[in-house]
């Protein structure tokens, strides 16, 4: 953000966001008709490539592991044996944890029921691929659901859901000091905000590699970062929590019996070959599946860019337009980028379309993508975000901490109450959003 500073006021140059009034039908008629079929066989030869890659990556790494020694090559010193023998693994866990993170797209699809045309084979499948990578698979499913239902809803959304300035305890809007909109700020405001909410790269640093590392489990546990509104101790596992209905207690049971069958798998495989050779082989790569999940999901639905709706302003189709896509590694150059795209079945690069239309399987979705970004397009809308990598992860974290609890479409802002986005109507019409925005 281009900022200014003059007479104790800092200034920002605000991007413009159109706020979109398509309708459901404008979005799917752009989309082929043929993108919306589904085959249990194609789908399933994904499940079959992946474990195919993955099983490639184990063998290889075996190999070479066992040419690592004195008698196969010689190193100048020995302390290069055990560096080369971790490096070696290191990699094995970071491709196999990125073609896991595929099979966990997939078992995605199968809650969406977009692997086939048969929920029974849907969730039977979804079930045995979320259950193996740690996932309650119903509990998640049902949820997920209501997160593309309310995409961006400030008190519906289920996950990524912003903080506010009440919510983090910041010192209460001054009108008389600062824009609503985030497009100036008295310096000592600014300095009060950056006070409460810390600014440091270092502080920055160590949040996004927390949230990286332990914000999946976090939010399946305790809630972290999700509906504020939920009581506190909401959790995927508990068959009577809030976000459930009575008659899917089944269905969370079910999937609390995956857990635990997961659970009693790692125990006993560490018990017969040791914990260190499972966390090298499972528990590394599960490591890395985790992260390149909240890494994806953080990138798609935070950004400065992004509005976030209270209940008069929103509809599904403003909450489906309010996520980005992304190059997965697309920031490591064009082979990283098609490497990632592939491994993960292209579910950062395609998500728009995902959540406009979330039956449409991925082998589809390239195509479906194309052309419903040509309609956007059209509607002066464009969707794409830089691509995904920890350098994004870095600085969404540092600019996105807070949104103002007025306002029914409300714009991060930073820690200096900064917000790089203000909204647009092109339609003029600006009578109900609860604050003052521009027009085209």
């Amino acid at each position: 953000m281009a900022t200014t500073s003059e007479k104790g006021i800092t200034t920002v140059k605000q991007n413009i966001a159109l706020i979109p009034d398509l309708t459901i039908k404008d979005l799917l008629s752009a989309i082929p008709a043929h993108c919306f079929k589904r085959s249990a066989f194609r789908s399933s030869l994904y499940i079959v490539w992946d474990m195919l890659v993955i099983s490639g990556i184990y063998k290889t790494a075996s190999y070479l592991d066992a040419f690592i020694s004195p008698a196969h090559v010689s190193l100048p010193h020995p302390l290069l044996y055990p560096a080369a023998r971790f490096s070696l693994w290191a990699l094995y866990g970071f491709g196999t944890g990125l073609f896991a993170t595929g099979l966990w797209v997939i078992a995605h699809e199968c809650g969406h029921q977009a692997f086939s045309e048969s929920k029974f084979i849907n969730n039977s499948v979804g079930w045995v691929l979320h259950s193996a990578l740690g996932v309650p698979y119903h509990s998640w499913r049902i949820t997920h659901a209501k997160h593309h239902a309310s995409t961006g809803h400030m008190t519906q959304d289920q996950v990524f859901v912003p903080k506010t300035r009440s919510q983090l305890g910041l010192p209460a809007f001054d009108p008389t000091k600062e824009d609503i909109l985030g497009s100036s700020v008295a310096d000592e405001v600014k300095k009060e905000l950056m006070e409460a909410i810390g600014d440091s790269p270092i502080g920055a640093t160590i949040g996004a590699a927390t949230y990286l590392l332990g914000g999946w489990p976090a939010y399946l546990i305790r809630n972290a970062s999700g509906q504020k509104r939920y009581p506190k101790g909401t959790n995927h596992f508990n068959p009577d929590a809030v976000m459930f209905a009575p008659h899917q207690r089944d269905s969370i049971v079910l999937s609390d019996i995956g857990i635990v069958l997961w659970l009693a798998g790692l125990s006993s495989s560490i018990y017969a070959f040791g914990f260190w050779t499972v966390f090298r082989l499972y528990l590394m790569p599960y490591l890395w599946v985790n992260h390149w999940l909240v890494l994806i999901t953080f990138l798609q639905h935070t950004d400065p860019l992004l509005p976030h709706y209270r209940a008069s302003e929103f509809t599904f189709p403003r909450g489906a337009l309010a996520t980005l896509d992304r190059n997965l590694l697309g920031d490591c150059g064009s082979i990283m980028a098609w490497i990632g795209a592939h491994a993960t079945n292209g579910i950062s690069e395609t998500h728009v379309l995902h959540h406009v239309s979330s039956k449409i399987p991925h082998y589809n979705a390239w195509e479906a993508s194309a052309a419903l970004r040509k309609r956007l397009e059209q509607a002066g809308l464009q969707l794409q975000g830089a691509p995904g990598g920890w350098k994004e992860v870095y600085r969404v974290f540092k600019e996105c901490k807070f949104v103002e609890d007025e306002g029914n479409i409300v714009f991060y802002k930073n820690a200096k109450g900064l917000a790089a986005t203000r909204p647009t109507f092109a339609d003029g019409n600006a009578s109900d959003s609860g604050i003052e925005v521009d027009k085209i």
